[in-house]
């Protein structure tokens, strides 16, 4: 989000005083917060949307339309909003992973990876997402593509966030 500063700038403000108000104004409205250190961020991305009821991917069957509830997909993805990100995924890597180029993941720091999580890791001075893995004592990333190798680390490797949804757009 950007800053009061830069809101006054942007916005054609004269004091940031008007910006304040402004910025209490949507938080009031429930379009932004405040994180614990005071900074601005979105408090829904997305929305509500209507639950409509379930769809079968087997074989056909008669189906009811009806509005059970509705939900937000910021609540329905995002458990920590704090420490969640959005990245746009750019490779193939993990093509079997049903990730493709293009789609977006949504990533939470600070949550301890498990063997098997999705993640978003330093390894040597480069960024990549892969599979976490831990094996005979040694931790290592594995690709979802066969065209490639495991990352075994050789000077350092730091796992920054757990992939916790992937978006994909069709149109």
């Amino acid at each position: 989000m950007p800053s009061y500063q830069e809101i006054m700038t942007l916005l054609g403000f004269k004091s940031k005083n008007a910006v304040f108000k402004l910025v209490n104004k949507l938080i009031e409205a429930g379009i932004l917060a405040k994180d614990n250190t005071g900074r601005l961020v979105p408090n829904k991305i997305f929305g509500e949307v209507p639950m409509l009821g379930l769809v079968e991917a087997g074989f056909p069957t008669v189906a009811e339309e009806e509005q059970l509830d509705t939900v937000s997909l910021d609540e329905y993805l995002i458990k920590n909003r704090e420490k969640t990100y959005l990245l746009e995924v750019k490779g193939d890597s993990m093509i079997e992973a049903g990730i493709q180029e293009g789609d977006m993941v949504l990533a939470e720091r600070g949550r301890v990876p498990r063997d098997g999580d999705i993640v978003i890791a330093e390894v040597d001075q480069g960024w990549t997402m892969k599979y976490y893995r831990f094996r005979n004592d040694q931790v290592y990333l594995e690709p979802a593509n066969k065209k490639y190798k495991p990352i075994y680390p050789e000077e350092s490797l730091n796992v920054t966030a757990v992939v916790t949804a992937v978006i994909r757009k069709y149109r």
